[in-house]
């Protein structure tokens, strides 16, 4: 295992992150099962685990808390918050009551008496960045987290929030957490220069592309993985950005195989290369999974292999555009540009 420092903390971590999104009814995942993950993971020297309030609403920290217990001073322990918590009309979002009561909730989840990294799970639109940059200071300065980040943020919002902590004399997001694979490279447009620009970590989440890249996916076999059976639509291949991302599949294994590698250690190597990557984030629903996964964790590509891949998916490219959960509001609601 490889290590890198988390943008400019000095906190050194492992270049795969273990998430924890799979834990519990999302992946069918016991508590056995998931704490057999995080001990192979941490025998294969990760020391950074990723996790969120809304995933299992509460189960996956619940999890990882029992799972991390009489270690938890060896990690590098991240969750978030924002996405609604039931029904409750204020039990989501950024605003400074929300994120101190929620935070006190997943503490007590995870059994801990601070995490190192606190991250808003998507940028809210109706609260100011000063009352959320304010309220993870005071929440910092408290010591119950160490440090904070953003995820998922469009890159104008990770400039203006850099802004913001400047102009109000507050602490700042230190990390990123985006999308990114070989299938979704759009955020080497904007998002990854300007977390560049900043000196800010990024946490890369889908390396795999929800399992496209995983192998399990290609041409002439039934598509049976489990999150095809969640979002069915970005699995049917008689859509033109399904057959896209088919076709360039098929082209990235014949690469892997022409390489010696296995698709999984083209993706996660891809992913780690780009030197404003600090880790990627990989997501095993089994011990299986986490095993083909780490074994990418030495993977370092030549530069012809990453030339071909440019040649196959272009640098900046989405083959999936509408999948992006980074657009800007006024995109998704067509009030909020008409006058």
């Amino acid at each position: 295992m490889k290590y890198r420092t988390l943008g400019r903390t000095g906190v050194q971590v492992s270049t795969l992150a273990l998430g924890a999104m799979n834990f519990g009814a999302i992946g069918r995942t016991t508590q056995e099962e998931a704490t057999a993950i995080v001990d192979a993971a941490l025998d294969a020297g990760i020391n950074v685990i990723d996790t969120a309030d809304m995933y299992g609403q509460g189960e996956s920290e619940e999890m990882v808390g029992r799972a991390i217990s009489g270690r938890r001073d060896n990690l590098i322990l991240a969750t978030k918050a924002n996405m609604p918590m039931g029904e409750e009309l204020n039990h989501q979002g950024s605003s400074r009551r929300w994120l101190t009561m929620e935070l006190d909730n997943s503490l007590r989840r995870l059994g801990v008496d601070h995490v190192d990294l606190y991250q808003i799970h998507r940028w809210d639109p109706t609260t100011s960045d000063e009352e959320t940059l304010s309220a993870l200071t005071d929440l910092q300065r408290a010591g119950k987290i160490r440090y904070f980040g953003s995820s998922t943020f469009p890159a104008y919002r990770v400039v203006q929030a850099q802004w913001a902590s400047r102009e109000y004399r507050l602490s700042r997001y230190v990390t990123e957490q985006p999308s990114y694979s070989i299938l979704q490279r759009g955020i080497e447009t904007h998002v990854l220069p300007v977390t560049q620009e900043y000196g800010m970590g990024v946490l890369a989440w889908s390396p795999l592309a929800s399992g496209w890249l995983s192998g399990a996916i290609r041409e002439g076999r039934e598509i049976a993985t489990s999150r095809s059976g969640l979002m069915p639509a970005r699995f049917d291949t008689t859509i033109p950005v399904n057959r896209a991302k088919m076709e360039a599949v098929e082209q990235l294994a014949g690469l892997a195989d022409q390489a010696g590698l296995t698709l999984i250690q083209l993706a996660l190597g891809f992913v780690t290369a780009h030197p404003g990557v600090t880790s990627a984030i990989i997501g095993p629903r089994t011990l299986q999974h986490l095993h083909s996964q780490t074994a990418a964790a030495d993977t370092v590509l030549s530069s012809d292999i990453l030339d071909a891949i440019d040649a196959i998916v272009a640098p900046g490219t989405d083959l999936a555009p509408d999948e992006k959960v980074d657009t800007p509001p006024a995109l998704l609601d067509p009030s909020l540009r008409r006058r």
